[in-house]
C-alpha cells in the first residue's frame, strides 16, 4: 500500500531507532553482525495487566542512536535487543507530521507468546512516497484538517506476541552527503485487538414485532422503496447481522429479518444519502459481517457519519498486513486495523468501506451504512463518490485465492448496482489531489479500479491487480449484464 519511493542510488545507511528503556538485567547487546535471538521474559517478572475487552495500544517512543566515529556513515548500523511488552498482535510505526515522508525502511521481528520463538526480520511498508500517504483522507477534507492525523506505516499482523525488536534505516542517496532525515516523533504502536465479541446466542438480539410482515406486504407499486429499504436494513445502528439478500425483487426472503435491531431508524441513517431507485441491473446483496459482529468498539471512532454524493466507482486495495492469518482470525485483524487507523493514525474511523478476507468473506468497514455513500479514507484524491474494498493480506507476489476475487465481485456488484453503475464500464472522477493527478483534474477510470490507478502505489499488489478484470466480468454477470 505504500506509494512508490523514488529510486535510491547508492547504498542504504541505517539509522537505528531504539526504545528509551533499560535492558533486562544481565542482558548484553548482540555483537555486530550477529542475529542472536533477544532474551525471553525474566523469571519472576510480574504478569502484564489484562487488556480491556475492546483491546489496547502500546505507544513506545523511538530515539536515534548517534553514529560511532569508528564507522563510516554508509556502514552505520545498529540493532535493538528485544523488549518484553504486553501481548499484542498488530504493529506499525507512526510519526508526528503526516506531510513528512519516511524515506527509509522499517524492519521488525517479534516473539511469539507462549513459545518464546522469535520470527525473522520482516519489513513494514512505509505507506508513503514523496507526495505523501496514499491511504488517507483527501487533501482539504475535514478529516485531513482535524489536526489529529499522523504519518504512519502500513500495519503488520504478527499474531500473538509479547516481545519485539525494531530497526529503521534511512535511505542514503548518491547526491546526498548524509542519510535522509527521518521524521520527528517516531513511535512504535503495538495493538492488541482484544477478544472476540460474544456470539449472537450469548448476547441475543432485539426483535422487531411485525417488521417482516410490514415488508412482505409491500405492494408492487411500492417495490422500489421497500426493496431498497429491505436491502439496507443492516444500516440500522446496532444491527448484529447483515444477511444475504438472494434477489432484491423478491420480498419473500424478508421473513427472517425480525432478529435485526430496531428498524424504526430513529437516527435517520437509512434515509441519509439513500441511493436512487434501483435500475434493471441490480445484484444480490452478499452476506456482510457487521461492525458489531466483528467487534468494533464504537467509542473509538469519531461520532457521526461522513457521506459523499454518490458511488460511481470502487477502488480495490490490499491491506499489506501480511497473509499469516487464519480466516477465523480475520475479525481480530480488522479490529487491529481499526484501532491502528483511529487511535494510532488519528483517522475518524477505519479507512475502508468494506474488507474481504482470503476466504472471500465480506466485512462492513467505515460506519454509516453499507448501502450508503459513506466517505472513506482509502484512496488519496479519490475518496469522493467512490467506495473502497480492501483485501486482508499482501498480494504483490502471492496470487489471491479465487474466493477473494469472488468476494470482491459480489460486494462491488451489489454496491454499484444500488447506484445504477456498470462494473465493466468506465467513469469520470474528479481528483482531490495526489501524485498522479492534480487537484480538480477530471480522470476517466475503470469503475472497478485498483488503488494504483488513482495513485502511484504498489497497492493492491501486482497479483491482485491482475485479477481485477475477472472481478469486473463476474460483477457484471451478477448484475445480469
Amino acid at each position: 500500500m505504500r506509494g512508490f519511493i523514488a529510486s535510491s542510488i547508492g547504498v542504504t545507511c541505517a539509522i537505528a531507532l531504539t526504545f528509551p528503556l533499560t535492558l533486562p538485567s544481565g542482558a548484553q547487546a548482540a555483537p555486530r553482525g550477529t542475529d542472536t535471538a533477544p532474551p525471553g521474559p525474566r523469571p519472576g517478572a510480574p504478569a502484564a495487566d489484562p487488556a480491556p475487552l475492546s483491546g489496547s495500544t502500546q505507544s513506545l517512543p523511538l530515539t536515534a542512536r548517534p553514529a560511532t566515529r569508528s564507522l563510516a556513515p554508509v556502514a552505520q548500523e545498529r540493532s535493538l535487543v528485544g523488549r518484553n511488552v504486553r501481548p499484542f498482535s498488530l504493529l506499525g510505526v507512526v510519526w508526528d507530521d503526516v506531510r513528512t515522508v519516511l524515506d527509509g525502511e522499517v524492519q521488525v521481528r517479534t516473539r511469539a507468546t507462549g513459545t518464546g520463538t522469535w520470527s525473522g526480520w520482516r519489513s513494514v511498508h512505509a505507506h508513503a512516497d514523496t507526495h505523501g500517504h496514499d491511504h488517507a483522507a483527501d487533501p482539504g477534507s475535514a478529516e485531513a484538517r482535524s489536526g489529529r492525523v499522523r504519518g504512519a506505516t502500513a500495519p503488520l499482523w504478527v499474531g500473538d506476541c509479547d516481545g519485539v525488536e525494531v530497526r529503521v534505516t534511512g535511505h542514503s542517496h548518491q547526491d546526498a552527503h548524509r542519510p535522509a532525515p527521518l521524521p520527528e516523533g517516531l513511535r512504535l504502536e503495538l495493538v492488541d485487538p482484544g477478544p472476540e465479541p460474544a456470539s449472537d446466542r450469548a448476547t441475543g438480539t432485539r426483535a422487531v414485532p411485525g417488521a417482516a410482515t410490514a415488508y412482505a406486504s409491500a405492494s408492487a407499486s411500492a417495490y422500489a422503496s421497500a426493496g431498497r429499504r429491505a436491502a439496507a436494513s443492516a444500516d440500522v445502528p446496532g444491527a448484529y447481522e447483515i444477511p444475504e439478500v438472494p434477489e432484491l425483487g423478491d420480498l419473500s426472503h424478508l421473513s427472517h429479518l425480525s432478529h435485526l435491531s430496531d428498524l424504526s431508524d430513529p437516527l435517520g441513517i437509512d434515509q441519509a444519502r439513500a441511493p436512487a431507485a434501483a435500475g434493471p441491473h441490480t445484484a444480490p446483496r452478499p452476506k456482510i459481517v457487521s461492525r458489531k459482529k466483528w467487534g468494533a468498539d464504537e467509542s473509538l471512532r469519531e461520532s457521526g457519519f461522513g457521506y459523499t454524493n454518490s458511488v460511481k466507482a470502487a477502488f480495490v486495495h490490499h491491506s499489506f498486513t501480511g497473509n499469516n492469518y487464519r480466516c477465523s482470525q480475520a475479525p481480530s485483524v480488522i479490529r487491529g486495523i481499526y484501532r491502528y487507523h483511529v487511535v494510532s493514525s488519528g483517522w475518524r474511523d477505519i479507512g475502508y468501506n468494506f474488507l474481504v478476507d482470503k476466504c472471500g468473506t465480506v466485512y462492513e468497514g467505515r460506519a454509516g451504512g453499507v448501502s450508503k455513500a459513506v466517505l472513506g479514507a482509502h484512496t488519496l484524491g479519490f475518496n469522493s463518490n467512490t467506495t473502497g474494498i480492501a483485501v486482508l493480506g499482501s498480494y504483490g507476489s502471492t496470487t489471491p485465492p479465487a474466493a477473494v476475487v469472488k468476494g470482491i465481485a459480489k460486494v462491488a456488484a451489489w454496491k454499484l448496482g444500488l447506484y445504477g453503475v456498470n462494473p465493466k464500464a468506465k467513469t469520470y472522477l474528479t481528483s482531490g489531489g495526489g501524485n498522479l493527478y492534480r487537484k480538480g483534474e477530471k480522470v476517466r477510470l475503470q469503475v472497478i479500479s485498483g488503488h494504483r490507478d488513482g495513485f502511484a502505489t504498489e497497492c493492491p499488489g501486482a497479483r491482485l491487480y491482475g485479477k481485477l478484470g475477472t472481478a469486473r466480468s463476474s460483477a457484471a454477470r451478477l448484475q445480469g449484464r
